[in-house]
């Protein structure tokens, strides 16, 4: 099996600085934004995010967490996954426009597990989707509105996310027998 890096610590970084300053523009600036992310590496990458935009903008964006565990349609098959905690910033939703954020977007049923895990918190203005990587191969009819990198890849490959907040490095590799 080989691996290779596609995106290095400055890849990233950029990615995430054009994410936010997509997000600013799309809003008419930073005004009724939340913005959460889906643990694990999602929440590190939300909160950058969040960051970046208040760096850009001046104001503060409020920033949490959003566990999707229990609303996953795989937990038949894969029950070891252990929640994470939900956090919603002090408002809530309501009204507000939600930017969730996630690492890798593939089959898309980890963002539809994330809007059902949201419909019970509140009821949004309107919902984005940001994500570092989009490697394609939708089961679902979701598409992100901001991507830091298109990543076309074969099914049985595997996209590999390191951020120095949880894992102490950062980049992202894709395995594969012919990566």
């Amino acid at each position: 099996m080989s691996t290779r890096t596609v995106l290095h610590e400055a890849d990233i970084a950029r990615a995430l600085t054009r994410i936010s300053h997509e997000i600013l523009e799309s809003n008419r600036g930073p005004d009724d934004i939340v913005i959460l992310g889906i643990p694990t590496r999602g929440v590190a990458l939300a909160r950058r995010i969040a960051s970046l935009i208040s760096d850009f903008s001046g104001a503060s964006v409020p920033v949490g967490a959003l566990d999707i565990t229990m609303y996953r349609d795989d937990l038949h098959r894969n029950p070891t996954r252990s929640p994470q905690p939900t956090s919603i910033p002090a408002g809530g939703v309501d009204g507000r426009v939600v930017v969730l954020v996630d690492d890798v977007l593939f089959s898309g049923r980890s963002i539809r597990s994330a809007l059902d895990a949201l419909q019970d918190i509140g009821r949004p203005a309107a919902v984005r989707l940001a994500t570092l990587v989009d490697r394609g191969h939708r089961e679902l009819p979701i598409r992100p509105d901001f991507v830091g990198k298109n990543l076309p890849s074969a099914a049985d490959e595997r996209v590999n996310v390191r951020l120095a907040e949880v894992d102490g490095e950062e980049f992202v590799t894709i395995e594969g027998s012919e990566a």
